[in-house]
């Protein structure tokens, strides 16, 4: 999995960029972390659960995007997927998933969560 990450120094926003069939996670970095510390180090902390294995799960809906977090993966993808999944779609109207959904190991994940912070405070 490769990935860029990017500023637009003009206003501000923070942008990722992310290897095809990941796209959708450089989505969620930019829309649902942006620069917000307390969230990206609250993922962290909830993925230190895991890893210790004191959780075994966690998910956060937020906007049009969720991340679900387990043992072994990170699985982010648009809500409306879950839909799909929920009420089964003929398949001519299936959605193109793989700029909706995204799957990683929970290391590669963690790793790439502690450089989009560094490169958020390296501001």
């Amino acid at each position: 999995m490769e990935y860029q990450f990017r500023r637009n120094r003009l206003e501000g926003n923070f942008f990722a960029e992310f290897s095809m069939d990941h796209e959708v996670l450089g989505r969620w970095f930019a829309e649902q972390l942006g620069d917000d510390n307390r969230k990206a180090n609250y993922i962290l902390s909830q993925i230190a659960a895991i890893k210790k294995g004191t959780l075994t799960h966690w998910r956060d809906i937020s906007g049009d995007l969720t991340i679900d977090i387990d043992t072994e993966q990170v699985r982010v993808f648009a809500n409306v997927i879950d839909f799909d999944e929920k009420y089964q779609l003929e398949d001519a109207m299936n959605l193109y998933d793989a700029e909706s959904e995204s799957y990683c190991g929970l290391e590669d994940f963690e790793s790439v969560l502690q450089s989009w912070l560094a490169f958020i405070n390296d501001k």
